[in-house]
C-alpha cells in the first residue's frame, strides 16, 4: 500500500493518521477536511468555548512528523472504487485523488428543523463562536431538544444571564439516551438553574422571532438553538458501491462492505470510523453507531491496523459524559436489552448512580458526580464479571466489591 487518504478532520481522522504512522505505514498520507481549521476537539465547544473560557481546542498533533498533507477547506464529493483491495479515486473539491487505502471519518451533521427562521446548531468551532456572541444577558434563548447538547447549552446560557427555555418532544429529558425513568430524574435540574423546561412539546417550524408549535401556539425567542440529534455525513458516498445504512456498515474491524441489501464482500482497502461508522459489536451481537468522543479517540487504532492487513477487532463498551447544571454525568455500557434498573443512592441528592442489570450481569451504569462508580463499573462491564445485585444497590459498597 503506497497511499492512504483519510477523509474527515475530526478526532477520528487525526487518530487514524497517527495510528497509521505508529503501525509502520511509510507511504503517502493525506487528510481531507471540509473545515478550514486544523483538526480540533469537539467536546469543549458546548462547554469552555461557548462559555468564553477557551477559544482553541486544536488537537495536539505534530503534522510535520506525521508527514501528512492537509487539504483543509476541501470536501469529499464522491467515491469511485476499483476491485476490492485495489483502492480507487476520491472525488473532492480539490480534484480527483487516487488512493490505495481509504479511511472514512466524515462524522455527522446536525439535524435541523423546518422553517425560514434563523436556527443555530452546535457542531463546529465557528458554530460555537457565533452562538457565544449571542448569549447576552436578558436574551431570550429557546433550545429545541433536552438531550446532552441542549442541557449543556442551557447551562451556559443561564450562567450568562439569558432567559432560557428548553422545548422537548419527549416527556422527559434525554429519554432516547437513558430512558424516560432515569431521564425524569434530571428534570429538576433545569428549574434549579432558572431554566424553563417544557416537555411533550413538538415544534412545527422555526420562524423569525421564535418557534411555531405543532397544534398551534408559539414561543418567542431572540435566538433558537436546535439540538435534536445528528445524521452520519455519508451522502457523498451515494453511488460508491459501499453498503450504507445510516452509517457506513462495517465489520468489527471497521472494514467496509460492498453494497447490496445484505453485506457483500469486505473491502480490505476501505475502513470507516467515528460518528459515521455502523460497526459490528460481538459484545452486544448487533451493529452500533456510537457518536461519542471516546469511540473517535480509541477506535481508529483498530481501523488503521485493519487497513494495513493486521488482525484487530474493536469491542469496547460505549462511554460518554456530559457536564450540565454543575454536575458531571457519565455513562458506560449499553442498557438496550437489560432486564432491570437498580438505584445506587438517592437521586434527589447531589451524588447518585443507577445501574442496569440482566441477571447478575452489569450491562450499563449512569453516574452523577460519582466518578469512582463509573471507573470501577466500566472495568466490570468490560470483563463481564458477575455482580451481586443486592450489593451493587448499596451506594456505600464500592462497585468492585459488589462482584461475585
Amino acid at each position: 500500500m503506497e497511499s492512504v487518504i483519510v477523509v474527515g478532520g475530526g478526532l477520528a481522522g487525526v487518530r487514524a493518521v497517527e495510528a497509521l504512522r505508529s503501525k509502520g505505514f511509510e507511504g503517502a498520507l493525506t487528510l481531507v477536511s471540509a473545515e478550514r481549521h486544523r483538526p480540533y476537539d469537539r467536546p469543549p465547544l458546548s462547554k469552555a468555548v461557548l462559555a468564553g473560557e477557551s477559544d482553541d481546542t486544536t488537537v495536539d498533533a505534530d503534522w510535520d512528523a506525521l508527514r501528512c498533507d492537509l487539504l483543509l477547506g476541501e470536501r469529499a464529493t464522491g467515491l469511485g472504487l476499483h476491485a476490492p483491495g485495489r483502492g480507487g479515486v476520491l472525488a473532492s473539491t480539490a480534484g480527483d485523488l487516487p488512493f490505495d487505502g481509504l479511511v472514512i471519518a466524515t462524522g455527522a451533521t446536525p439535524v435541523t428543523l423546518p422553517g425560514g427562521g434563523r436556527q443555530h446548531v452546535l457542531r463546529t468551532v465557528d458554530d460555537a463562536r457565533d452562538l457565544r456572541s449571542r448569549l447576552t444577558e436578558g436574551a431570550r434563548i429557546v433550545i429545541v431538544g433536552a438531550g446532552w447538547i441542549g442541557a449543556e447549552v442551557a447551562t451556559t446560557a443561564a450562567k450568562k444571564g439569558c432567559r432560557v427555555t428548553v422545548v422537548e418532544a419527549a416527556d422527559t429529558p434525554v429519554a432516547n439516551a437513558i430512558g424516560p425513568e432515569v431521564g425524569a430524574l434530571t428534570a429538576p435540574w433545569y428549574a434549579e438553574a432558572g431554566v424553563e423546561l417544557r416537555t411533550g412539546v413538538k415544534v412545527a417550524a422555526v420562524e423569525e422571532g421564535g418557534l411555531a408549535l405543532a397544534g398551534g401556539g408559539r414561543i418567542e425567542a431572540d435566538e433558537v438553538v436546535v439540538g435534536v440529534g445528528v445524521r452520519p455525513e455519508v451522502s457523498w458516498l451515494d453511488g460508491s458501491g459501499l453498503l450504507v445504512e445510516r452509517g457506513v456498515v462495517t465489520d468489527g474491524s471497521f472494514r467496509a462492505y460492498q453494497g447490496g441489501e445484505e453485506p457483500g464482500a469486505l473491502r480490505p482497502d476501505v475502513v470507516a470510523v467515528g460518528d459515521c461508522a455502523a460497526w459490528w459489536s460481538a459484545r452486544y451481537g448487533r451493529r452500533l453507531l456510537v457518536e461519542h468522543w471516546d469511540t473517535a479517540l480509541n477506535a481508529p487504532e483498530t481501523a488503521a491496523a485493519a487497513l494495513l492487513g493486521q488482525d484487530a477487532a474493536y469491542d469496547a463498551a460505549p462511554y460518554f459524559w456530559s457536564e450540565q447544571f454543575g454536575r458531571m454525568v457519565q455513562y458506560a455500557g449499553s442498557h438496550a436489552a437489560s432486564e432491570r434498573l437498580v438505584h445506587r443512592g438517592d437521586p434527589s441528592g447531589r451524588k447518585w448512580s443507577v445501574v442496569w442489570l440482566t441477571g447478575d450481569r452489569l450491562d450499563a451504569i449512569l453516574t452523577v458526580d460519582r466518578p469512582r462508580d463509573l471507573v470501577q463499573a466500566r472495568r466490570v462491564i468490560t470483563a463481564g464479571t458477575p455482580v451481586d445485585p443486592a450489593a451493587i444497590a448499596d451506594p456505600d459498597v464500592p462497585v468492585r466489591q459488589a462482584v461475585r
